[in-house]
């Protein structure tokens, strides 16, 4: 009567056993007569039975996307801010990748600045530094002298070496006097940052105050440009116009990158002379200083200060701009103290922006602090909330394995009617882990009054834990009267790798009075990979 979906089941097993065959030699093609194709219905009926176990799987799929959603979200969010600040001096793109328009065989110096640059790419600086003299050296007209003043500097610049350093400075200002429109222009100007901060470091006045102008240059165009305590240059006649290069960031331009470049060298040196500075970039409101502000935001956390919280919680309240406002939450999430965890708790209460308390649900998040606990308990018991965000910080309470928060979900589950957040509640839950916890869930499956596909899935997290003894899930189908309850057991067994689950599979394939659930047995049966399986589905056949 079944032997239609008992061959489907053994033939998943037989694939698997089956010694391959020789290939036929091959025959010439004839004339064929086709029969038509006729399916058994009972073979339909297996494969819907099939098609509706394996929605078991998608729905637990669809139920972890927004964890793994959430993890990529945060990764993004670490990344991208700290990423966009970094200029992209330190790294040089491999000679290999260049396009073949790019270089210029008929130059004289094409071989010598190919060997200088493959140095370079495999970090033999030294060598790096020989081959790209001589490109200046003995060919100071060709079309690479520009930009093999730059890499020079910049191998100069890695050895690390003072006498290099003060040589790299020579250089890069040889390349601004004699080749303005060399295409590492702006990157250029961006190194000789890096290096003037290498120098400073060391003790270096001179570098010290060329930094220290063009970190001033960045306060706006009301700042004076001038060194402090110096006399004013004569200024330099402006340059030749060259094309517009594509920035790496939205809105910034190379000079954004120098003075921010600066900043942080002067940051790394005296962090008191620079918070001020970056107080008034962050300040600014003029057209285009967007980008200045982004990174600055960044500069601030990265150097502990007793006001980078209160810095970064006026640009999240004031700042116009989006990104700078997000920013600024996020890197409150690297700042440790209560101090940090009130401001973040505050943007959280008072905000309008439903992206920027996102942030800040995930910045509490980061805090092990029972204060920031309750910032997120408070926001998910609050019924005026987005349910989005309040999905978000269910889920990150979820994260954290207190007992206050797993009572408080409890509670929270009581007194909610949001069916969507009721589910968030059995997710996270079932994230902490804990006997007390899986019983619970077991008791929602169990509890008739509540909505079924609530139930089935209480019943499949619950099972998911090592705390249900698969003894007391094989008692469990005997006596659950709704049916789809006992189809969601089947595929339940299906997943756990107890003896007693195959069991209780072969029990129900062979005895349930539902033949349709027999069939869903017999389907589960055929996926396992135990040899027990094998001989049941064969002995079931020969019956």
């Amino acid at each position: 009567m079944f032997v239609t979906p008992f061959l489907l089941a053994v033939t998943v097993l037989v694939q698997d056993t089956a010694p391959p065959r020789r290939a036929p030699a091959p025959k010439r093609p004839r004339a064929t007569a086709i029969t038509p194709l006729v399916v058994p219905v009972d073979a339909l009926e297996a494969a819907a039975t099939a098609l509706v176990a394996s929605t078991a799987q998608l729905d637990m799929l669809a139920i972890q996307a927004p964890v793994l959603a959430a993890s990529a979200l945060q990764l993004q969010a670490i990344a991208l801010p700290a990423l966009d600040v970094v200029p992209a001096i330190d790294v040089v793109p491999a000679i290999d990748a260049w396009p073949a328009e790019s270089w210029d065989q008929q130059d004289p110096a094409d071989s010598l600045y190919r060997a200088g640059r493959r140095a370079l790419n495999r970090n033999r600086y030294q060598e790096a530094i020989d081959l790209l003299g001589q490109v200046i050296s003995r060919y100071p007209r060709s079309a690479y002298a520009g930009e093999a003043l730059y890499y020079e500097s910049y191998a100069l610049y890695r050895t690390g070496d003072e006498k290099n350093l003060q040589r790299a400075v020579e250089l890069l200002k040889q390349m601004r006097d004699k080749y303005p429109n060399a295409a590492t222009g702006g990157d250029a100007e961006t190194l000789a940052a890096r290096v003037d901060g290498e120098l400073a470091r060391r003790g270096d006045a001179d570098a010290a105050a060329r930094n220290q102008a063009r970190a001033d240059s960045a306060r706006g165009p009301e700042a004076s440009a001038a060194p402090r305590g110096r006399p004013p240059r004569e200024p330099k006649p402006p340059r030749t116009p060259r094309p517009p290069r594509p920035s790496r960031s939205s809105g910034c331009d190379d000079d954004d990158d120098i003075r921010i470049a600066a900043l942080n060298a002067v940051l790394q040196m005296d962090a008191e002379r620079a918070v001020p500075l970056l107080k008034t970039v962050l300040a600014r409101r003029d057209e285009g200083s967007e980008c200045l502000r982004r990174k600055a935001v960044f500069l601030v956390s990265q150097k502990r200060s007793p006001e980078t919280t209160a810095i970064l919680l006026d640009a999240v309240r004031n700042d116009p701009d989006q990104e700078v406002r997000e920013q600024g939450v996020f890197w409150l999430s690297q700042v440790s103290g209560e101090e940090a965890v009130t401001a973040l708790d505050s943007i959280l209460r008072a905000s309008t922006d439903e992206n920027v308390q996102d942030k800040a649900i995930f910045a509490l998040s980061q805090h092990r602090s029972p204060r920031a606990a309750a910032a997120l308990r408070a926001f998910a018991g609050r019924r005026d909330a987005p349910r989005r965000l309040r999905e978000q910080a269910i889920f990150w309470i979820g994260q954290s394995r207190q007992a206050d928060n797993a009572q408080f979900l409890k509670d929270l589950y009581k007194s909610m009617e949001d069916d969507d957040l009721k589910d968030k509640i059995i997710f996270a839950l079932s994230q902490m882990g804990g006997a007390e916890n899986y019983r619970w869930m077991m008791d929602i499956a169990l509890d008739q009054r509540e909505n079924i596909e609530r139930r089935k899935n209480a019943l499949f997290w619950a099972s998911q834990g090592k705390n249900v003894d698969i003894a007391d899930l094989v008692r469990l189908y005997d006596s659950m009267t709704d049916r789809e309850m006992r189809e969601k057991l089947i595929f339940v067994y299906s997943q756990r790798r107890e003896d007693a689950a195959l069991d209780k599979l072969f029990d129900i394939g062979k005895n349930d009075p539902d033949r349709e659930l027999r069939k869903s047995a017999i389907f589960w049966i055929g996926q396992s990979r135990s040899p027990r399986a094998a001989q049941f589905l064969q002995e079931l056949i020969n019956q």
